[in-house]
């Protein structure tokens, strides 16, 4: 945009200075060919004087000398040419053209005339000027110089380019003034676009300096300012929110559970009991939807602090950790890596956790006698993770609503699970500027996978593990 204001000012001034300049330039050529004109005119005029008796005595007489004397001393020629068109007297330079042509057939009618009107500097004819020659009222011929234009076309050059010049330093004083008038006007314009990506990408700290620019824009700072610390403060009261009811919502739902299940010993008839294991059922869903609810308000109210971490490491770990319950479920889970370190660059358990929602709902739908692989890999200057199962996959309008929070596809309804892990999980990989994608797998099943930026420079040192607070693991979920 400051190029584009930047051109039209320049656009601006070019067009004003074409419209001053070209009259002037035209001025000023006209004005040093009048001057020649009027100095070979006053020149022309006393040799007219001094003309007439050569004429009527058909002698040279004294005009010969002083045209002689003329062309010697100012290299121009000069003529008498009598009615018929002959030259009785001339000087050693006086040459004869088109010019001296059409200037004569003026002088001999009885006017004084010159040509061309003007000298440009690519003019290439002589000025010529001639001056009628009367006795007693009878022109007896015209005495006619020949000025080059070489002497003129440099003068009329030279006050051109000073103009050329001139108008140079006018272009460039305007085009520095755009510059800056465009920088001051724009500044708060491109600081405001650089705070709107810093906010994007989670630093809800980042403002607008509201004292730059016009007032227009300087009132538009401001605003941005206010609405970025409502939103801020509405986002920090919404997870503040769900972090003390999720918190507080603790206690009385464990006294509850306590309280419910003290009464089976008391209930003797089936049904009863049927439904007390129900309501201890939806007790614990209870209890796992809340836990989900302060994970992810925790998981979003991150500062986007960065850490190294060994993807493959981690992977090992989390596919070890979830061996057993595989194992229970009759699924064969294994992990398909090489034993060097896989470095990525993410924010405090970013990978743990995405991890553990995908193998999670891996495991849980893949269901007995199916198979699930876990692939860590460097790929595109970072590191990707990919969890592949064998279960029946999900269709394309689902995999758009799977991290959607408490959303469950239709035929899962009755599977445990809050529908916060892939959630949670989405989360963490956008805040540490990675991707996480779902497709469906060659012949059936689900693959997820997990992209994470590799750090800067190979680390130093060997990264701590991670360790994922009790509060902290995601709820299974799908």
């Amino acid at each position: 945009m400051r190029r584009r204001l930047v051109i039209s000012y320049l656009l601006l001034m070019v067009l004003v200075l074409i419209a001053l300049e070209t009259p002037l330039a035209a001025t000023m050529a006209s004005r040093e060919t009048e001057r020649v004109r009027a100095d070979r005119l006053a020149d022309a005029t006393r040799f007219a004087s001094l003309a007439g008796p050569a004429l009527r005595d058909g002698g040279p007489g004294p005009i010969e000398s002083e045209l002689t004397s003329y062309d010697n001393l100012y290299a121009i020629g000069a003529a008498i040419v009598d009615r018929d068109r002959s030259t009785p007297v001339s000087s050693p330079r006086y040459r004869p053209g088109p010019v001296t042509a059409t200037v004569l057939d003026i002088a001999l009618s009885g006017q004084q005339t010159s040509a061309p009107e003007s000298v440009w500097p690519w003019t290439t004819d002589p000025v010529a000027v001639a001056v009628p020659i009367n006795d007693g009222g009878e022109v007896l011929g015209a005495v006619v110089i020949v000025t080059p234009s070489g002497p003129i076309r440099r003068a009329v050059t030279s006050w051109w380019l000073l103009l050329a010049l001139a108008g140079l330093l006018v272009v460039l004083a305007c085009v520095l003034t755009a510059f800056g008038l465009a920088g001051w006007v724009l500044r708060p314009v491109t600081e405001l676009d650089a705070v709107t990506h810093e906010i994007a990408e989670g630093d809800r700290g980042a403002r607008v300096q509201h004292r730059l620019g016009p007032p227009e824009l300087r009132r538009l700072a401001a605003s941005f300012n206010h609405m970025a610390d409502v939103v801020s403060d509405v986002m920090d009261r919404q997870r503040a929110f769900v972090a003390h009811a999720s918190h507080q919502l603790r206690n009385p739902l464990t006294a509850l559970r306590l309280r419910v299940e003290e009464l089976g010993p008391s209930l003797t008839d089936p049904d009863g009991r049927s439904e007390h294991q129900l309501a201890l059922e939806e007790t614990d869903r209870l209890a796992l939807v809340l836990d989900a609810l302060l994970t992810l308000a925790r998981a979003e109210r991150e500062e986007n602090e960065r850490v190294t971490v060994d993807a493959a490491a981690v992977a090992a770990s989390r596919v070890t950790a979830w061996a057993p319950l595989a194992r229970h479920r009759s699924v064969a889970l294994r992990l398909a890596t090489t034993d060097a370190p896989a470095y990525a660059r993410t924010v405090p358990t970013a990978v743990d956790q995405a991890l553990d929602a995908l193998i999670d709902n891996a495991v849980k739908f893949s269901g007995a006698g199916g198979a699930v692989t876990v692939t860590v890999a460097r790929r595109d200057d970072g590191v990707a993770l990919e969890v592949r199962d064998s279960g029946p996959g999900m269709t394309e309008s689902q995999l758009g609503q799977a991290t959607e929070r408490f959303w469950r596809a239709p035929d899962v309804q009755n599977v445990d699970g809050a529908g916060l892990g892939l959630t949670i999980a989405a989360v963490l990989v956008d805040a540490s500027d990675g991707r996480l994608t779902m497709r469906l797998g060659e012949s059936r099943g689900l693959v997820a996978a997990l992209w994470f930026p590799a750090p800067e420079s190979d680390p130093s040192v060997e990264p701590a593990d991670e360790e994922v607070p009790a509060d902290l693991r995601p709820a299974p979920a799908r």
